[in-house]
């Protein structure tokens, strides 16, 4: 393997506070931020390059067309509310955006992307009221009152977002002159006047300003602000909002956090109050509530959790299903909800350093959140269904569809929160890559890429990793510092078989590893070389029998990618529809020319009166190998059904 690559600056001999989207200020582990880790090639680094290149003007333009950025203009100029456009909640993102964009910045140093982010600051800035109050959609002559419509109205939603777009500029570039940490401080000001403990006694019906709160508290030390988000976080389960068509667990305000078994209700509302609630445990040393958490996600995982890391099976209310409700073709498995998931766990990583939440990171990064975005990044999924059962029509790309509707990637949705939370992950993933604790550096997701940090009492950490995954599962880390210090490396649960060799100039010491936590602890000399080799080969996944709606199926999956049965690969099997194959598990599948395929058998075609009767037909149908597809690149060659569960032959 090569590597090619822009150096990065040397770390400081003093950690400083990382370039992340989470900054605990304790835990087990500590993220390694934009300044200590780099992607530089690979799977990630061409994510991150058509996010730069092609996302951000995207989703710009569309924010300029569509109204929600003029928004603001007509704000600052009182002409408010004639000519608003977009939904209650249009403001976040914006938000969403500019937090993209510090990222990206603080990523590449673009000039061109700091004029853009400078020049929208300062809209924002000038639609901000005198006592810091932010929002275009009320509180105007003509407007409803401010905080008059909480179930609905995402004031403080929209603010949890500007305040994590600050905290992100601030962490990128400390200090800079752009008035954004103000503006959000301000209006952090005034949430805290008027919802703390002598104010309104009530929460935001869309968790996310506890998430904003408790991360702009660790930025500027203002405890007012962490001690804001705990009391949203604990007012949730008392009904202070009204009551739901879809029950209060709608907005998790049925049941208080620490008393929860399970997540429930709308799946982004839930993970974005999960990830706070993290926040506000860890900071506080609130042991209970840390552990009401822990729980929570286990069953979730265990119980409510698509095989992609994909989260909610209901499209009317965006939510989690009961235990083992799990439909793949009701699968709402909303983008946005797997980002929740994905801040979630990786606070749960940093506060107790289980390699079972870089699991979950890594499953939901390659199979939700990359297969949003299209390969050009101008066009996305808001749900993603695990079975197509009928071709979509490709989507006008100067239209705005419906949430949710189509078959195919669409370029903008009237609810486009996932084109820019989609940008502001991918803007941001350096900082997921790896991990430190005071005696070495964990790297817990694999990609092309150089860390280089200190280490509280000083060591320098300096090392590359070299990899092709997921396309092979080798990677290859070689020190560049010499040091005595622990190396780390994320073993994923379904690696069973690992091996893993360190080379120096006394030989090669080789073992297998369990999944887990694979360590080498010794005094590296510069240019050692640390190798794990993953099992990457197709393997065969049954779902747990009661998940109904796929018991008799498998789904394949390669590595940390799941893989899907696409019509447009059907041809050798004679057929254009996924509907009537089975998998033919007597064969098991194989890799050829770069792809995976599998032995399928063909049902007999024929139209029926009644669907239901006696036992079928006990001939032995037609076989046929097919290739399957990564998931995230489905539907990339144009309208197809496509399924990722398969009956069994």
């Amino acid at each position: 393997m090569t590597m090619t690559s822009t150096s990065i600056p040397a770390a400081p001999a003093v950690p400083t506070v990382p370039a992340a989207p989470a900054v605990p200020r304790r835990g087990a582990l500590r993220p390694l931020g934009q300044t200590e880790v780099r992607i530089t090639g690979g799977f990630w680094a061409r994510r991150q390059r058509v996010n730069g290149r092609a996302t951000l003007a995207h989703i710009e333009s569309r924010l300029e067309s569509e109204g929600w950025l003029p928004n603001f203009d007509l704000a600052s100029t009182g002409t408010l509310p004639a000519g608003r456009r977009g939904r209650e909640f249009s403001d976040s993102e914006v938000y969403k955006y500019l937090e993209a964009l510090a990222w990206e910045i603080g990523r590449t140093s673009d000039g061109v992307l700091e004029a853009r982010f400078r020049a929208i600051v300062a809209r924002v800035a000038a639609a901000q009221e005198p006592d810091g109050y932010l929002n275009t959609m009320f509180g105007r002559p003509g407007q409803e009152p401010r905080w008059a419509n909480l179930e609905w109205g995402h004031e403080l939603y929209c603010l949890g977002h500007l305040f994590q777009a600050a905290v992100a500029r601030e962490r990128t570039r400390p200090g800079a002159d752009d008035g954004l940490l103000a503006v959000a401080r301000r209006a952090a000001d005034l949430v805290c006047d008027v919802f703390g403990p002598d104010g309104i006694a009530s929460i935001c019906g869309h968790a996310e300003i506890e998430v904003g709160l408790a991360e702009l508290a660790r930025l500027t030390g203002d405890e007012r602000y962490l001690a804001q988000a705990r009391l949203f976080i604990e007012r949730h389960g008392a009904a202070t909002l009204a009551e739901h068509e879809w029950g209060r667990s709608y907005y998790q305000d049925d049941v208080p956090v620490r008393e929860a078994d399970v997540l429930r209700g709308h799946a982004v509302r839930a993970n974005y109050l999960s990830a706070a609630a993290v926040d506000v445990a860890v900071e506080s040393g609130d042991d209970e509530l840390l552990d009401a958490l822990r729980r929570q996600w286990e069953r979730t995982i265990a119980r409510r959790t698509y095989i992609t890391g994909g989260q909610g099976s209901h499209h009317q209310d965006e939510a989690f299903g009961d235990d083992w409700e799990l439909p793949a073709d009701r699968a709402y498995s909303e983008t946005c909800a797997g980002i929740g998931s994905i801040m979630f766990a990786s606070r749960l990583l940093l506060a107790d350093g289980d390699p079972r939440y870089a699991d979950l990171v890594e499953r939901t990064l390659y199979n939700v959140v990359a297969t949003s975005p299209s390969a050009e990044g101008t066009a996305f999924y808001y749900a993603n269904t695990l079975h197509e059962r009928v071709p979509g029509v490709p989507a006008d790309p100067e239209a705005t569809s419906p949430r949710a509707a189509g078959a195919l990637r669409a370029p903008w949705f009237e609810v486009s929160c996932c084109p820019p939370n989609v940008a502001r992950t991918f803007a941001s993933l350096d900082a997921y890559v790896a991990t430190a604790d005071d005696d070495g550096v964990q790297v817990q997701q694999y990609a092309r890429a150089e860390v280089r940090t200190t280490l509280p009492d000083g060591r320098e950490v300096a090392f590359d990793v070299e990899t092709n995954y997921p396309e092979d599962g080798l990677v290859r880390v070689t020190v560049r510092s010499a040091g005595e210090w622990t190396l780390g490396l994320r073993v994923p649960s379904w690696a069973v078989g690992a091996a893993l060799r360190a080379r120096s100039a006394d030989g090669v010491e080789e073992r297998e590893v369990a999944p887990g936590l694979a360590e080498v602890r010794r005094r590296f000399a510069e240019g050692d070389v640390v190798e794990l080799d993953l099992p990457v080969a197709p393997r065969v996944s049954v779902p747990d029998p009661r998940i109904d709606a796929v018991r008799g199926c498998v789904a394949i999956e390669r590595g940390p990618e799941v893989l899907a049965l696409e019509s447009v690969d059907l041809a050798p099997a004679g057929l254009d529809d996924v509907e009537g194959v089975a998998v033919d598990l007597s064969s098991p599948p194989v890799e050829r020319d770069g792809r995976v395929w599998v032995r399928v058998a063909v049902a007999p075609s024929g139209a029926h009166a009644w669907p239901y009767g006696g036992a079928p037909d006990a001939a032995s149908p037609a076989t046929a190998e097919v290739p399957l597809v990564a998931y995230h690149e489905w539907a990339e060659r144009g309208p197809s059904t496509m399924r990722v569960f398969i009956p069994v032959a």
